[in-house]
């Protein structure tokens, strides 16, 4: 049987630099016409169990959590932990859309700001995108689209923090919303990062923010329901541009605590084979039913990434030929 720790190693070492090994072809379509796979609720391998319950949770969550802790903090943590491996490792892994949920924790009189699902992340936002940028630095032909969402308890003075905090860090790296997004435009001008960032007010100002990404998100326990949300998805048609299909499962409150034993994880790792072949059956593209961002819950434990990345290979050189025509206009 294969070792897992040796085959993650290798998982890595043939992903961490894939966008730079596509083929030539391929280096003048549009990002937002190619197979990226994503991770879905990013930072939440490093959730805090000590943190307090997030403000934008339901209320009865709260109380229960309050009046049994011992008892419901481990189920919290059960079913809001998406990821077990960290961000350096999901980027060497393949990963190009990172789900970043930004939040202020409630009566922090601080600035800083953290990451959320259902609890607080132990790390925060800044320490994160200082990790993203080391990590371009030695991987400079790949390109990664952070998806600043949710901003839980974050007011104006934490927005303009926040995207000065991203101004300086990742800097000249930024891709300005006005450029076609295709490797060989942002090889050129070394831009390597695209930040979709989900406050309208904020785009306004800001011409390296580009508008937030779409995301099918199905709210499904099962994998049948998933895939007939995604397919039903899908004949309505594609956005124009960058867009998401999360083959994540997930649970609401009632179901959770009917389901004690169970984790999200456990949910996840049992409909992975049916998800993956879902995953093989798509295609990167123009057509109305094509797929582009494809994110999932615990990207390690499969050939997700693999399998969304040898995607690319659908596109045919009409396609192409289309898409350089298109960029060219």
């Amino acid at each position: 049987m294969e070792d897992p720790l040796e085959r993650s190693i290798q998982m890595c070492h043939e992903n961490s630099q894939w966008m730079s090994q596509l083929s030539e072809n391929l280096w003048d379509v549009p990002l937002y016409n190619l197979s990226l796979p994503g991770s879905h609720d990013t930072m939440s391998y490093c959730l805090d169990k000590v943190s307090p319950v997030s403000e934008n949770e339901s209320k009865l969550l709260k109380f229960v959590d309050k009046c049994a802790p011992c008892i419901v903090r481990p189920i919290i943590m059960k079913w809001s932990t998406t990821q077990v491996q960290n961000l350096t490792e999901q980027l060497n892994a393949g990963i190009r859309y990172l789900d970043l949920r930004i939040a202020h924790k409630s009566h922090d009189p601080s600035m800083d700001l953290y990451f959320v699902h259902m609890i607080y992340t132990s790390v925060s936002v800044e320490d994160v995108l200082w990790e993203i940028s080391k990590w371009l630095q030695s991987h400079p032909w790949e390109v990664v689209i952070l998806a600043c969402r949710n901003f839980d308890g974050l007011s104006r003075i934490h927005h303009c923090h926040l995207v000065s905090c991203i101004k300086r860090i990742f800097h000249c790296k930024l891709c300005p919303r006005d450029v076609v997004p295709t490797l060989r435009n942002m090889w050129g001008k070394g831009y390597q990062v695209i930040i979709s960032y989900d406050e309208v007010s904020e785009l306004m100002k800001h011409f390296e923010l580009w508008p937030a990404v779409p995301y099918w998100w199905g709210n499904k326990s099962t994998t049948k329901a998933l895939i007939q949300y995604l397919e039903h998805m899908k004949k309505m048609g594609r956005p124009g541009k960058f867009f998401v299909a999360g083959i994540n499962l997930t649970g609401d409150l009632r179901y959770i605590l009917s389901h004690p034993f169970l984790s999200l994880k456990t949910m996840t790792l049992r409909s992975l084979p049916r998800l993956n072949v879902w995953v093989k059956q798509q295609c990167p593209g123009t057509k109305k039913d094509c797929t582009n961002i494809i994110a999932a819950d615990f990207i390690g434990d499969d050939d997700f990434v693999k399998n969304v990345i040898k995607l690319n290979k659908k596109l045919n050189s009409p396609v192409i030929e289309l898409n350089k025509k298109l960029n060219s206009t």
